[in-house]
């Protein structure tokens, strides 16, 4: 077998991370949001649900990026430790109220969502902001989502009530990616490299149609059969691709930027 087919095979299942590896990966997705233009001053949120004592994971106890930092800035170490109820466990730093508000109601609420990226992402954004803003199932990178995006209508202010949480989980449902109306997306997953690799894709998709609308022209219809087909591959495809992508995005910050893994 040669080895560009073997290396297609998925790699043997190891042990889950530990907290410190899950701190780093975290850390290595903010460093690389920045470097993506994804940043938005010290605002958005990254967070990542943690296992409780007992070794599961409920949701209660999530590490998310500090108040105040921005995010070519954060480590490993300055990411904070709370519980559901808002309580710092470790770290010296502050959770931004919103943050809170959204990311421990999805956590504990949506229990596939143990990653939980909100961003502003212009592209991606920009879709929220037309009274139709579906991804359109026209291009390859957008079949990634086919069947797996949420839109949720309304929008009313900063999230600082902990019942916005609770409601945005609930438009979010079973899908990975909940469009926020006026707002930006939130993007969950089962672990950091699989959640930021949908992330980069969505906007990559978003870029493209954005381009796309703007010219006028009418958007290709991809069969029906054609989709299905997409999606029963990347069921294949995405996670193979989303361990490869997030792999080579921390050795290059591990050559280049090495303090984010402290």
């Amino acid at each position: 077998m040669s080895a560009a087919v073997s290396d297609l095979r998925p790699a043997a299942p190891a042990a889950g991370p530990d907290i410190e590896q899950l701190r780093v990966d975290l850390a290595a997705s903010l460093r690389w949001a920045h470097r993506l233009g994804l940043s938005e001053g010290v605002d958005n949120h990254f967070s990542l649900a943690v296992p409780d004592d007992d070794g599961v994971v409920r949701g209660k106890r999530f590490l998310i990026n500090p108040y105040g930092w921005h995010w070519s800035e954060v480590t490993a170490s300055s990411l904070v430790l709370c519980d559901e109820n808002g309580n710092v466990l470790e770290g010296d730093n502050q959770v931004e109220t919103s943050a809170f508000c959204i990311h421990s109601r999805v956590h504990v609420n949506v229990p596939s969502a143990i990653v939980v990226l909100h961003n502003h992402m212009p592209y991606t954004t920009s879709l929220t902001l037309l009274e139709d803003p579906e991804l359109r199932m026209c291009e390859q990178n957008a079949l990634m989502f086919d069947g797996r995006i949420a839109y949720d209508d309304e929008y009313d202010g900063l999230a600082h009530a902990t019942e916005e949480g609770d409601r945005l989980a609930r438009r979010i449902g079973n899908r990975s990616v909940l469009m926020m109306a006026s707002h930006g997306v939130l993007v969950t997953g089962p672990d950091v490299a699989s959640a930021f690799t949908d992330l980069y894709y969505l906007e990559r998709a978003a870029t493209f149609q954005v381009l796309a609308r703007s010219t006028g022209g009418k958007l290709r219809t991809i069969p029906e059969s054609v989709r299905e087909k997409a999606r029963e591959q990347f069921k294949v495809d995405r996670p193979l691709l989303a361990e490869r992508h997030f792999r080579a995005l921390r050795r290059i910050l591990d050559r280049e930027e090495p303090e984010y893994r402290h």
